[in-house]
């Protein structure tokens, strides 16, 4: 027998248990079912075994750790069921798509028929494969292997990532006979994986996930219909270039094409951004440009840049800072951990704001503050404001698509744009590159380079900050008049060269260490590539330094 402890709780176990063993004589301590365990600060899956005096915790599905595990292991869980009902062994049946809907936007490869009998066929295999409980089994084959395995069984994505894989070994899960590689740990078998929907969209389906916060529960299935449209060009964008997935990027830097890359991505950003201002001048009611949009979007760069497109159409654009009408420090809403919660839209002083906003709209020249963030009170420095006949107003904030913000304001004067790094580009067919973690990494390079913030505080705020997102952003994002994906195909692969030594520099021994170690995992697919060749008013120079801007 060996000893574990729990939870402070000292357990007796069989030698060769596993962490699922243990997992069972504690459940009863948890409301939601335990997914994954951590010991020597390291995420462990339930089938591997417990070594003797081992301290453990437990993730349950309601854990944001314990939830991305659920979701991968529900995405393999489906893969398997379309396999089971389509598959010829011609080659992969379905693909992972975007990141759509509280879920996975999939499509079937285009010989197969993807018709509401498919989604019901789809969603009662993968509850027969639930009930069965099947035991998801994990192996390890050598990098050179995995290679032939993944070629043999047509997943060309995968084999052309294993190419550049610098690891020995690749883990490989096997379900219901159908094996797969995937980025991440996985449920030790399907019984756990209860909640899930599927419904038919447009050429395919979304696979959609419990909530984070009621994991008895999947989301009412609500079109996003915009954020759709924009996900789908650049996928289209990615496709036309040859560049939809991390090993087709690592080809492009390895034959020299990098800086090719880099020049087109730009230009069609540049584009972009010329066709919105086209869009503003077009209509000469609107006289607010409203942008938001998510921590690390690089909202600052984009409105430099769409400022100057304006400026080309003989509009002077003028910019407040909604940053300089917080509310005085003690009036600040509190949030539920008793702290400070200045994400709230009522950190801000609303009823100022419009008003300086409808002066000057009238032709009114209006004083105009700055807020001392040390002192946590505005000021009022002298900082005149007028607009003059055709200028325009443009405000940047995470609130910019609550009309709450600017409640004064008639709606036709206002043109709204939604602004976030939107990934393209995919690990391979099964693995999609979570977007929040290419704005992590963002994030990651300005904290350290001109905040004196480390890697591990930025990991540490990052829940906080995804909170605030979930709260004050995503559910305004389809009421924009515009979106924009601000992501770049070969960013990754040069925020790798930032990150990589911030990441290393976390303590083994500290809590963001595990979320570290993943992120390095997942930086190993791809080459680094220099910052040398990137534009001065790139927006990925808003987080890499070299910026033409103030940012």
């Amino acid at each position: 027998m060996i000893r574990v402890t729990v939870d402070g709780k000292e357990y007796e176990v069989k030698e060769g248990a596993t962490y699922g063993d243990v997992a069972k004589l504690v459940q009863d301590n948890y409301e939601y079912d335990i997914i994954l365990a951590k010991a020597k600060n390291k995420l462990r899956e339930l089938f591997s075994k417990v070594e003797d005096g081992q301290e453990i915790s437990f993730f349950t599905v309601d854990d944001s750790v314990g939830r991305d595990c659920y979701n991968r292991s529900v995405t393999f869980l489906m893969i398997t069921a379309a396999d089971d009902i389509l598959s010829d062994g011609t080659g992969q049946v379905v693909k992972i798509l975007y990141g759509l809907s509280k879920g996975y936007y999939c499509e079937l490869d285009p010989k197969y028929i993807c018709d509401e009998a498919f989604i019901e066929k789809l969603k009662t295999r993968m509850r027969e494969i639930v009930e069965a409980d099947e035991p998801i089994v994990k192996s390890s084959l050598p990098t050179n292997e995995a290679i032939d395995f993944f070629r043999e069984k047509r997943m060309v994505d995968k084999e052309k990532l294993f190419r550049y894989r610098q690891a020995s070994k690749v883990n490989i899960y096997s379900l219901d006979n159908y094996s797969d590689y995937f980025y991440g740990y996985m449920a030790s078998s399907t019984g756990i994986l209860k909640t899930f929907d599927v419904h038919k969209y447009d050429k395919g389906f979304v696979l959609q996930f419990a909530f984070l916060n009621d994991p008895d529960k999947v989301a009412d299935f609500r079109p996003e219909n915009k954020l759709y449209e924009v996900l789908k060009e650049s996928k289209k964008w990615s496709r036309l270039m040859g560049v939809d997935t991390v090993g087709a990027l690592n080809d492009e830097i390895t034959a020299g094409r990098g800086n090719d890359l880099v020049l087109i991505q730009e230009a069609l950003q540049e584009k972009k951004i010329g066709d919105i201002a086209e869009q503003i001048v077009s209509n000469k009611d609107y006289k607010f440009v409203l942008v938001a949009g998510p921590s690390s979007s690089g909202k600052t760069s984009f409105t430099n840049r769409l400022s100057i497109q304006l400026r080309t159409h003989g509009i002077r654009p003028q910019l407040i800072s909604v940053d300089n009408y917080f509310v005085d420090r003690e009036k600040t809403p509190i949030d539920e951990n008793g702290e400070y919660d200045f994400e709230s839209i009522y950190a801000l002083d609303l009823e100022q704001l419009n008003k300086d906003i409808k002066a000057l709209v009238e032709g009114q020249e209006i004083d105009a503050p700055t807020y001392n963030f040390v002192k946590g009170r505005r000021e009022y420095l002298g900082n005149k404001m007028k607009m003059g006949a055709d200028d325009i107003l443009l405000l940047e904030s995470i609130h910019g698509l609550n009309d709450q913000l600017t409640y004064l304001l008639p709606a036709k004067n206002k043109f709204k744009i939604y602004i976030s790094a939107l990934t393209s580009l995919n690990i391979d067919e099964h693995n999609r590159i979570p977007t929040t973690d290419g704005r992590l990494l963002r994030r990651m390079a300005r904290d350290a380079r001109t905040r004196g913030i480390s890697a591990r505080e930025t990991i540490r705020m990052w829940p906080s900050v995804k909170r605030g997102e979930e709260k004050n952003i995503f559910p305004y994002q389809e009421t924009a008049d515009v979106m924009f994906n601000s992501s770049l195909i070969y960013e990754l692969a040069v925020l790798k060269q930032c990150c990589e030594p911030l990441l290393y520099g976390i303590p083994q021994d500290s809590p963001e260490y595990p979320e570290a170690k993943r992120l390095l995992k997942f930086m190993d697919y791809f080459l680094g590539f220099s910052s040398d060749y990137i534009p001065r008013n790139s927006i990925i120079r808003e987080f890499v330094g070299g910026s033409c801007f103030n940012v």
